[in-house]
């Protein structure tokens, strides 16, 4: 079994005497691990969130497999190195995607919202909200999306201000104001592309997919949400990006 395709990379680690274990997460193949034996010089390649043409060979089709080629096509997390925000929130989006996507099953659609956040992250005031969209987009690749297309109370497309806790659907501000206390703000930009970003809009945005998130794919694996993304979240927050 082989292929070959344009990958990130999540991530390396060592495999023996000068190898390396590689996973790459690619737009038609998922996300990967295989073998790479020329560890110490592809380390520079294998940096997370970089874009690399590879391939991948194996005998059998459940063996770990190796790769090559290996080749870098976009150094994208060399070029965040002076921007500590932009490189947690990279580390926290690849720590998202290797903590919940099966291995071996594409998500184009996540991979394309993958690759537009990266390549908006030199982009510092544009990001952090593009960020939490790709939060709520991987919630809907793995069948866990939010309803915020409409009230579910009165069928409102406007005026949308909560999101219920217990079924991801929206609701307006005069329908969910009796039980404000129990539900989770909904942030205007996230149903309208031309509202206004306001503060506290994307912290707003963080704790709605942070809530999800959590409960609905990383309890089920017995696992917490990945640290990356909570030092991503008090950098913003220090930096008033929130």
């Amino acid at each position: 079994m082989e292929w070959t395709d344009f990958a990130i990379v999540l991530g390396a680690k060592p495999f023996g005497e000068g190898k390396l274990v590689a996973e790459v997460f690619s737009r038609e193949h998922g996300r990967f691990g295989g073998v790479v034996h020329a560890g110490r010089k592809s380390q520079p390649i294998l940096q997370a969130g970089n874009l690399v043409h590879c391939g991948w060979k194996a005998r059998l089709s459940e063996q770990l497999g190796f790769f090559n080629p290996l080749e870098l096509s976009e150094p994208h997390a060399t070029r965040l190195l002076d921007d500590a925000a932009a490189l947690l929130g990279l580390s926290s989006a690849v720590a998202l995607i290797r903590g919940v996507t099966p291995e071996r099953q594409a998500y184009p659609q996540l991979y394309d919202a993958l690759i537009v956040l990266i390549e908006a992250m030199p982009q510092s005031e544009v990001w952090p909200a593009l960020y939490t969209r790709f939060e709520l987009g991987l919630l809907a690749s793995l069948g866990y999306g939010l309803d915020l297309s409409r009230c579910a109370v009165t069928g409102a497309t406007e005026g949308l201000a909560w999101v219920s806790p217990r079924t991801g659907r929206a609701a307006t501000a005069a329908a969910g104001a009796p039980h404000a206390d129990l539900l989770l703000k909904l942030p205007p930009f996230l149903v309208d592309t031309a509202a206004e970003l306001k503060s506290g809009d994307v912290a707003d945005a963080f704790a709605l997919a942070g809530y999800f998130l959590e409960r609905r794919l990383f309890d089920h694996k017995g696992e917490g949400m990945p640290d990356a993304r909570r030092r991503l979240i008090e950098r913003l927050g220090f930096a008033g990006r929130l």
